[in-house]
């Protein structure tokens, strides 16, 4: 039990402590490696509360695709920060406003927060006990038998998110050339290579 809680703390605070420096880091190289040690660290608390399947996916999924994404981005735009970071002083006031209203709403939110009394009995969805079934399988199961329609929803909109930015990509714009395969097969032997008869000792 006591090196349970030493875990979570070590994890919780080195997760704290990454998403602060995601915000404060003055490179934003710096800042998505940081992010990668807050996942790191988050899926180290999913472990120590038993859902192996959320800090695998955690892992895989934020860490090894969006959190990649994001370095590669930052790293391939070139964004001059120096002259974003100009207007700051000007901005500052807005900002500060801004921060003092999301602060004046967590603290009206958390405050009027109850848990009702049928909500703590309730059972949402009943699933095999722990000893019978892994995480993952009790996961599964509730997943794609209660919740199947709203999962199957999910997918058709991230569907259409894909195909919407493949389309926003491939539009047509002048000056770009692009491979069109029907030209490349119908071409003949003819139309790609030309045979120069070059007497002896003459040269081209």
């Amino acid at each position: 039990m006591i090196l349970q809680a030493i875990a979570f703390y070590l994890f919780a605070g080195v997760t704290v402590a990454s998403a602060v420096m995601v915000v404060f880091a003055r490179n934003p190289v710096h800042s998505v490696l940081f992010l990668i040690l807050a996942f790191f660290n988050a899926a180290g608390l999913f472990v120590l509360l038993g859902a192996e399947f959320i800090a695998m996916i955690l892992v895989i999924v934020y860490v090894g695709a969006v959190a990649v994404l994001f370095l590669f981005v930052v790293m391939m735009l070139n964004i001059d920060f120096k002259a974003m970071r100009e207007g700051f002083v000007s901005n500052a006031p807005i900002g500060v406003i801004i921060g003092f209203i999301l602060i004046v709403e967590l603290l009206l939110l958390v405050g009027g927060w109850t848990i009702q009394a049928p909500a703590i009995g309730a059972i949402a969805t009943p699933i095999p006990p722990i000893n019978e079934v892994t995480n993952t399988e009790a996961l599964g199961h509730v997943l794609y038998t209660k919740y199947i329609y709203l999962f199957q929803a999910a997918g058709m909109i991230l569907l259409l998110a894909m195909v919407g930015a493949i389309v926003l990509t491939h539009r047509t714009r002048p000056g770009i050339k692009r491979q069109v395969i029907a030209d490349q097969i119908a071409k003949g032997h003819m139309d790609t290579v030309s045979v120069q008869k070059v007497p002896s000792r003459s040269g081209v």
